[in-house]
């Protein structure tokens, strides 16, 4: 029950926002400008300060050391979720334009704003050394892969087209701020509390600014483009299905060879597989010419029906 309630909360707290953003755009207080300008705010400045602030809070050189095995497991299934969907882009014929948001949201979950305060809620603070792991994977995947099959799958680029090499596209910038990141905690490097407070202030608008877009997006297209057509039934299928049940395999997996997982390890681990599409996946897009209002479709879905997949998974997570 607590499980329910948690979910609820935090999915309440996100419609609301969402909400937010499409009175907003649609009585006409928020311009085209805005929309515009809302991404570049995100994606250049807010989410690298946010991925820097998070990575030195919620990691130690001792914790990342402690947890390489479980990293193992989680890149396995991160890596298995990006083949997956990648074939049934192929079988699918997954349209140019959707292919990226759709394999991301098999590979790539909402881990800090859904993810961590659900795990806190479900198993405690004896869980955040797990929820690490996976956290650390899904920003890698996130930013070192997944963006990569967003950019690369630009509808205005014709097949076979050259294209300039870019830096900018290579090394992203929430990127950059994970890698700068790691330095920072590999050579511990202090950082003065007030330029930390600084970060962790402007991280702080990633969340509500990507929901605020979202609302945007659904004011634009109208409320009646939220629907489930085929690709996005695949999408969410994808991600609260086959992800977490990859996951579940790998576990089982390794308790067969002998590599048996703490259960509250696993548990952690099958949970976050399973959270909500992410908030900026309808900014990347947009920012790749996509179709963005698929991509606000399927995060807007993925996040009201994890009300009703959490309960469900616990169960199933008690069974393994």
């Amino acid at each position: 029950m607590e499980a329910f309630i948690t979910s609820l909360e935090s999915v309440a707290e996100i419609v609301i926002v969402i909400a937010l953003g499409y009175w907003l755009r649609s009585s006409g207080r928020l311009g085209d400008e805005f929309k515009g300008n809302i991404s570049f705010i995100i994606m250049k400045i807010a989410l690298p300060a946010s991925i820097f602030v998070s990575v030195l809070k919620y990691l130690t050189r001792d914790k990342l050391a402690s947890l390489s095995g479980g990293l193992v497991f989680a890149f396995a299934s991160f890596a298995c979720s990006y083949l997956l969907a990648w074939i049934l882009t192929k079988v699918f014929r997954i349209r140019k334009g959707r292919r990226g948001t759709f394999i991301n949201m098999f590979a790539n979950a909402n881990t800090i704003f859904i993810g961590l305060p659900l795990n806190m809620a479900l198993f405690g603070t004896k869980s955040l050394p797990y929820f690490l792991v996976y956290y650390v994977m899904n920003t890698i995947s996130t930013w070192a892969i997944g963006v990569f099959f967003i950019s690369s799958d630009d509808p205005t680029v014709e097949k076979g087209a050259k294209k300039d090499f870019n830096w900018k596209k290579l090394l992203p910038a929430p990127l950059v701020g994970f890698l700068v990141s790691l330095v920072f905690l590999l050579l511990a490097i202090p950082v003065p509390l007030w330029i930390d407070k600084t970060l962790d202030m402007v991280g702080g608008i990633v969340t509500p600014m990507s929901l605020i877009y979202i609302g945007i997006i659904l004011a634009d297209a109208g409320l009646k483009s939220i629907g489930f057509d085929r690709d996005t039934v695949l999408a969410l299928l994808g991600r609260f299905v086959f992800a977490p049940a990859i996951m579940i395999g790998f576990v089982m997996l390794g308790s067969s060879m002998g590599h048996p997982m703490p259960s509250l390890e696993s548990s952690t681990l099958i949970i976050q597989a399973a959270a909500p599409g992410l908030a900026v996946l309808p900014i990347l897009v947009g920012q790749s010419h996509g179709d963005v209002e698929y991509a606000t479709n399927v995060v807007t879905t993925s996040t009201v029906l994890f009300v009703v997949v959490v309960p469900i998974l616990m169960q199933i997570v008690n069974f393994i």
